[in-house]
């Protein structure tokens, strides 16, 4: 076994954990990969900010030196829609690359990793220019990463939500969510059109495909005032896709989960959106760049937030059929569709600098 292989290596656990008993399994999974922590030391606490997965943070009570383990409960049916190795792999290739936690190991329905100290960031803080800037520079130096699985240059955007389309039921189990779904306005059929409308527009981007993190919601962005630094998690969705989609997926996001969704007034203004982007490419570009090269991106950035709010409205219908989690994922999906349609035309119509 080379060396390569030894740093990929990590403890496969053949446990699942129950929803219901999350303590009891994160302690069999403690067992395994920390085997000299003392039982009845450890300590538990079930972190609430995710809509997805379940976490549990886990540390020995008296052992100040000892660091948090986090252990992540999967969703109910996210493997439909998740490639659970290919996080495994994305965690491991980025945590090479200085941009990720450890990972401790995985098991049936979820991963432990370190946790990281620090604070997820706020529709207030997302905003400070010191949080920003680190922010900007971060996911420039994650967009060089360059995956080493011979991965093609495909951005995986479109395949993914395919796959969301295919899993909205003709009719959802539960007889409210169909009533609401039924008034909603928000046909299958209409947001498929959507869908194509809005490919046709980025297609025609001649933008970069680099490794993305694509789901940089405020939860998923952890600052550490201490270090001066951020640090991204949650790396479920990373793939190759467009530059602009993920830049775009995270201005779509500074408005939070709290509601209601107020993208009126937090979605991030123009001359915001050009300061972070000037940043943003000044990292990833080693050069201080241009006001065309400033005003291009922005513009691509806009046209991709329709996208964003297409892609994660369609994924929260999946989420409303199949998802334990308490959570309005069918009010989600309309706050974004309406977002979308808000938006679109005067989006589209950005034009590019001459």
């Amino acid at each position: 076994m080379d060396s390569s292989e030894k740093r990929n290596e990590v403890p496969s656990v053949e446990i699942e954990v129950k929803e219901e008993e999350i303590e009891k399994g994160a302690l069999e999974i403690l067992k395994i990969i920390r085997p000299n922590w003392e039982e009845s030391s450890i300590t538990f606490k079930l972190l609430t900010d995710g809509i997805t997965n379940k976490l549990m943070a886990c540390k020995p009570e008296e052992e100040a030196d000892e660091e948090t383990v986090l252990v992540r409960i999967y969703g109910n049916k996210t493997d439909l829609i998740i490639d659970r190795k290919a996080e495994t792999r994305n965690i491991l290739l980025l945590n090479r690359a200085g941009l990720a936690p450890d990972l401790y190991a995985t098991f049936r329905n979820g991963l432990a990793y370190k946790f990281l100290p620090g604070k997820t960031l706020t529709s207030d803080t997302v905003r400070n220019p010191v949080i920003y800037e680190l922010v900007a520079r971060q996911m420039a130096r994650l967009h060089k990463v360059q995956p080493d699985d011979g991965r093609n240059g495909s951005p995986f955007i479109w395949d993914k939500i395919r796959r969301f389309l295919d899993l909205i039921p003709d009719v959802f189990s539960d007889s409210d969510k169909q009533r609401r779904f039924s008034g909603s306005g928000f046909a299958k059929g209409i947001i498929e059109e959507e869908l194509r409308r809005v490919k046709s527009a980025v297609e025609t981007s001649r933008v970069p495909i680099v490794f993305a993190h694509n789901d940089l919601l405020l939860g998923n962005v952890i600052y550490n005032e201490q270090l001066c630094n951020v640090t991204f998690i949650d790396y479920e969705y990373a793939a190759l896709n467009y530059q602009p989609f993920d830049i775009a997926n995270h201005f779509a996001e500074f408005v939070g989960l709290a509601e209601p969704l107020d993208y009126d007034s937090l979605y991030p203004d123009k001359e915001f959106q050009q300061n972070w982007i000037r940043i943003y490419l000044e990292e990833f570009t080693g050069v201080p760049p241009s006001q065309k090269d400033v005003e291009s991106l922005y513009v691509h950035v806009n046209k991709f937030v329709l996208l964003s709010h297409l892609f994660w409205g369609v994924w929260a219908l999946v989420q409303a059929e199949y998802s334990y989690i308490n959570f309005d994922y069918m009010g989600y999906a309309f706050v974004r569709f309406t977002e979308y349609f808000k938006r679109k035309e005067s989006f589209l119509n950005l034009n590019l600098p001459s």
